[in-house]
């Protein structure tokens, strides 16, 4: 490495690919695996199975099965900050809320590039001496207490992880090498490895469905974001009114979080700049999607984690909880959708909507319809 140490090579190297932070964590046992085991247990992952896998548990709580010989931690941030601070979309309900993360293109695959260039540099200056293994959250590993570790912030209330300057919005990334890098440097002092949150409980308080039930512990099966893009089968109807028009995730515990707050700006080189005609489209647009016509509008974007007939459940939502008359008749076109799941949510929302062509088109779909729970969902709107 160059004679100013390996540590400030590899800092100077992740800020010019564009990471707003980088710290160092030791590649040691976590000590919040025991957390997680009890948050399983609990059942708060819901149908998440591949979180609860015990191989994916195991190397949770053992780097050295994700790489052999990992002694280093290479931990970096970037920011997703709302840029300019007052882009947003707005409080029109025919247009439907995606998470800020999923305005512009997919994170992974930029993230996961930047960091495989940071080990190539370190691996190439090294002469093949050290190995390295590059993760973004797709990786079994505890990334938050791994970012805490290398001091890059603190876990708020919300479960996220919040730096004192940046906030939460924060794309984070790990590299994992097998070599012991020695620093005299402390953490960051903008990182804290206890929480500051205090008596503070906007984010519980402002959480639609009560997931956030108690501070530090979030029930997946509540949140929005895990019914709008994890959960595959059909929204429980007692949540439904209370996703408003959120399609794709959900910030509101951020939204309010004073940290975030006074953050209140992108930072220079942000990694996902917004693209103003994703931030909020329309939903009489999406409910109209076809394949072809989903793979071109959200083929690159984090969306297409929920699939089309996943879209299309939550903004079948959304419309009925807009209940605007107007939305019947893409709705009743849904009402005869090739999937199940779009067809079921299609017939509650014309039931929230209740006008008489509503009515009819239920009525209507009723006897030809083949689905059991397609059925019992347009019994239940009529």
């Amino acid at each position: 490495m160059a004679e100013t140490g390996l540590l400030n090579r590899i800092e100077a190297e992740a800020h010019r690919l564009g990471f707003d932070l980088v710290g160092l964590a030791p590649a040691t046992p976590p000590t919040t695996i025991g957390h997680y085991r009890a948050w399983l247990e609990g059942g708060y992952h819901g149908e998440m199975a591949y979180l609860a896998r015990p191989e994916a548990v195991a190397r949770r709580g053992d780097l050295t099965l994700l790489l052999p010989g990992v002694r280093s931690v290479v931990v970096v941030a970037a920011s997703y900050a709302p840029y300019p601070p007052s882009a947003g979309p707005g409080d029109d309900p025919g247009r439907g809320l995606l998470a800020r993360y999923a305005w512009g293109d997919d994170y992974h695959s930029l993230l996961l590039s930047r960091l495989c260039q940071l080990g190539t540099l370190i691996e190439a200056e090294s002469h093949g001496a050290v190995a390295f293994r590059a993760c973004v959250d797709t990786a079994p590993l505890l990334e938050r207490e791994l970012a805490v570790r290398a001091g890059l912030g603190f876990i708020g209330k919300n479960t996220n992880l919040i730096h004192p300057r940046l906030g939460s919005w924060l794309f984070l990334g790990e590299l994992l090498l097998t070599v012991d890098i020695e620093t005299e440097q402390a953490p960051s002092a903008e990182g804290r490895s206890t929480s500051p949150c205090g008596r503070c409980t906007r984010c519980l308080d402002a959480c639609p469905t009560g997931a956030l039930i108690a501070p530090y512990l979030l029930d997946a099966r509540r949140c929005i974001s895990y019914l709008t893009i994890e959960l595959k089968g059909p929204i429980p109807g007692e949540l439904r009114p209370l996703l408003g028009n959120r399609i794709f995730g959900c910030d509101l515990c951020q939204e309010v979080c004073p940290w975030n707050r006074r953050s209140g700006r992108a930072v220079a080189g942000a990694a996902s700049q917004p693209r103003p005609d994703d931030m909020a489209p329309h939903l009489l647009e999406l409910i109209a999607l076809d394949d072809e016509g989903f793979r071109q509008r959200f083929g690159n974007s984090p969306v297409k984690r929920a699939k089309r007939r996943g879209l299309l459940r939550n903004v079948a939502v959304a419309l009925g909880n807009w209940g605007d008359p107007a939305a019947v008749p893409a709705l009743v076109q849904a009402l005869h959708d090739v999937e199940p799941l779009v067809r079921g949510h299609a017939a509650w929302a014309l039931g929230r909507i209740a006008t008489p062509a509503a009515r009819r088109a239920l009525q209507e779909a009723l006897p030809g319809e083949a689905d059991g729970w397609v059925r019992q969902e347009i019994q239940q709107a009529l």
